[in-house]
């Protein structure tokens, strides 16, 4: 297994997971839980959906692309929302897709609302498998 945690992700929580995780023979990819913190470990948009929402699609693109890989190489992705209800369910998606654009991963997906997540302030998750093709 090879482990990564890019410059371009913040450094794993408390150091409980790797950012990035390719299983032999390198071509699937298992990326982890992605939350609203930036390369340097800040969180970004306190209390909103939309701007945390943003910051996990673009940290599971840039952890797609520290391995090769693009949207479209995504095989599978789950959102986790707290305190999940309707009105925020437009303006997570619009955040991904502004994220990534024409290379929206269009795949199996999952959207679960949950009571938390690691830390009190984070209200959005997104994890992601990939597979990539042959180089």
């Amino acid at each position: 297994m090879e482990r990564i945690n890019p410059p371009t992700l913040a450094p794993p929580v408390r150091n409980l997971y790797t950012q990035v995780l390719v299983s032999p023979p390198g071509r699937t990819v298992n990326i982890a839980g992605q939350v609203a913190i930036d390369k340097n470990g800040e969180l970004v948009g306190p209390n909103d959906y939309r701007e945390q929402a943003r910051q996990a699609f673009l940290n599971v693109k840039l952890a797609i692309e520290a391995v090769g890989g693009t949207g479209h190489d995504i095989t599978s992705y789950g959102v986790h929302v707290v305190r999940y209800n309707l009105e925020v369910l437009a303006p997570i998606y619009e955040a991904g897709k502004e994220v990534f654009g024409d290379e929206w991963p269009m795949c199996p997906s999952m959207l679960l609302g949950v009571e938390a997540l690691g830390l009190p302030e984070w209200l959005i998750e997104i994890n992601a498998t990939a597979v990539l093709g042959d180089e």
